[in-house]
């Protein structure tokens, strides 16, 4: 009696364990299908846009020190409704960060410098433009109060 009650036991616990190795799974892999792809170089957003026939969500964001980029960045990019969304476009984050320990390699910081130049030479962050394959700015905003079904709205003119 006593090593059937064990058994028991020992048996339950073992399919907790693996219920819960199997949710864990489950997550992860949930995460992994609705999260965003975000590039981070030009010339690999503007390949990427022509193979896909699709405009290049470029945003300029100082991740670390821009009270409005941070907002922006909960507010609508961290939304599902905007991961939802984001399939339609090539997402392209240009980031300057201030802080030591959020700097970025010499490499990225001077890609992020050269795409400043071209497309935000007024140094406006955040700035959210939207570009066609070839590079050409179609439209450009800052940030505004208006969540991710606003920026959705705007952006679906632009999206393919």
């Amino acid at each position: 009696m006593l090593q059937s009650g064990l058994l028991e036991n020992i048996t339950d616990y073992y399919k907790i364990i693996i219920m819960k190795k199997i949710a864990l799974t489950l997550l992860f892999l949930g995460q992994i299908i609705t999260a965003q792809e975000w590039q981070t170089d030009f010339k690999t957003a503007q390949s990427i846009a022509s193979e896909t026939n699709k405009n290049i969500l470029l945003v300029f964001s100082g991740s670390d020190w821009c009270a409005p980029c941070i907002k922006l960045d909960r507010e609508v990019w961290a939304t599902q409704e905007f991961i939802d969304f984001s399939s339609k476009m090539v997402l392209l984050k240009a980031n300057f960060p201030k802080r030591k320990a959020n700097k970025l390699s010499d490499e990225q910081q001077e890609k992020n410098n050269l795409l400043a130049e071209k497309f935000n030479a007024e140094g406006n962050f955040p700035l959210v433009v939207v570009l066609n394959p070839e590079g050409n700015v179609l439209y450009k905003t800052g940030y505004d109060k208006i969540g991710a079904a606003g920026y959705i709205a705007l952006l679906k003119q632009y999206a393919n």
